[in-house]
């Protein structure tokens, strides 16, 4: 395991163009700091990119979509934001995405959601507060979303955090160097995660009032 991770961050260090993310592990123009946050995405990708079994139902892709959001707001609120994706890439999005009316690609029919998407079809007639979806979630993760009308997204959020929370949890009891800090800081991005998107939820994806 420990060869791969070296491998994985060996590719990631000298990447050049062939996937996504390693345009702007490569820009000089990408602070440091970013591109540690851009590293696992980069990984993911080097998987994600040479199988079939990991086709993303999003346009673009949650691992795209990650890039995108650290690179325009940094590792910590980018991180958030893109925890908050991951956590919504599940079987229900489609659902989700129908209810609201978003639009689908036409090449590949995926459900069209850039980073910015949301905040450009804001919805004044929404009848839920964003502050208490997010008081919610603090709370109980997942308890946000649900109260904004995503039910399964709350559950999907809810069982992600438990299972980084608990990994981390167990890792840092055995006193593994690496897996502790890391699964730690994953949990603590779920959480927060989970907090801007019971936020986002209330405040952006709710239906007119008729």
């Amino acid at each position: 395991m420990r060869y791969i991770q070296l491998l994985i961050l060996f590719n990631c260090l000298i990447a050049q163009s062939k996937y996504p993310a390693d345009s702007l592990l490569s820009s000089e123009k990408t602070p440091t700091i970013y591109k540690l946050g851009l590293l696992p995405i980069a990984g993911w990708q080097r998987i994600s990119y040479n199988t079939n079994f990991f086709n993303c139902q999003f346009y673009p892709s949650c691992s795209n979509y990650g890039a995108h959001a650290i690179g325009k707001y940094g590792i910590i609120r980018g991180g958030v934001i893109a925890s908050d994706r991951i956590i919504r890439c599940n079987p229900f999005a489609i659902y989700y995405h129908i209810d609201i009316n978003r639009p689908f690609n036409e090449s590949d029919g995926r459900l069209i959601d850039p980073v910015a998407q949301a905040e450009q079809s804001a919805l004044s007639t929404s009848t839920r507060s964003p502050l208490f979806a997010a008081l919610l979630s603090s709370f109980i993760p997942g308890a946000g979303r649900a109260y904004s009308g995503r039910l399964f997204d709350g559950i999907m959020g809810l069982w992600t955090f438990y299972l980084t929370g608990s990994s981390a949890y167990l890792a840092i009891k055995d006193e593994r160097p690496f897996a502790g800090p890391f699964l730690g800081i994953m949990a603590t991005y779920v959480y927060l995660g989970e907090i801007y998107g019971a936020w986002r939820a209330a405040k952006y994806y709710q239906k007119p009032r008729k």
